[in-house]
């Protein structure tokens, strides 16, 4: 029998399925593609939060898109950049680095292409994503943009997840718990 996380944000109540990831731990998933009700009240409220002098957002690809998107239109960004998890033939010396998420079995890599590589060189980027957990997505982000030259000035997401709740660099909306197998869930 499934289980539910129930969570209200952004005005918005969802029950989340908790589903394992590892055997020792289940997540509440948190998946926006296609549910356009929470993605723009989350960008309306992420954006009044967020430093007013950002140049560009930048997220991995993919779960955060749609919520770079409507952030990008609601900050009349006219621009948001995507760091691509592989090397696309269209790409001009990408810059690469290493990444293994919290819901990945497996190490990725996270890339930028030489144009928005110019982009960022000098300015000031805010990451984007629509979980924060254990940090890992954001850290290489992070080097990317360190890599290309700009600067990070804020770190953003819908959710934190379990300890990423008492981080106090990022902004959030709202927090859910991990669930450890054999004890009582950890906020």
């Amino acid at each position: 029998m499934m289980e539910y996380y129930n969570i209200t944000v952004a005005g918005q109540q969802r029950s989340l399925p908790i589903v394992p990831i590892s055997p020792e731990l289940s997540i509440a998933a948190f998946v926006i593609f296609g549910d356009t009700a929470i993605v723009e009240p989350c960008a309306r409220e992420l954006a009044a939060r967020l430093p007013k002098d950002v140049d560009y957002l930048l997220t991995a690809e993919a779960k955060s898109i749609p919520l770079i998107y409507e952030l990008a239109k609601v900050m009349e960004m006219p621009r948001y950049l995507i760091a691509r998890k592989s090397v696309k033939g269209y790409m001009s010396s990408p810059v690469v680095t290493p990444v293994r998420s919290i819901t990945t079995d497996h190490q990725q890599i996270l890339c930028l292409d030489q144009e928005d590589q110019q982009r960022i060189k000098g300015s000031r980027i805010a990451l984007v994503d629509d979980v924060i957990s254990t940090g890992a997505s954001l850290s290489a982000l992070e080097t990317l943009v360190e890599q290309a030259g700009g600067t990070v000035v804020a770190r953003a997401a819908i959710l934190a997840e379990g300890d990423a709740a008492d981080r106090d660099d990022i902004i959030y909306l709202e927090k859910i718990p991990l669930f450890f197998h054999g004890q009582k869930e950890k906020e």
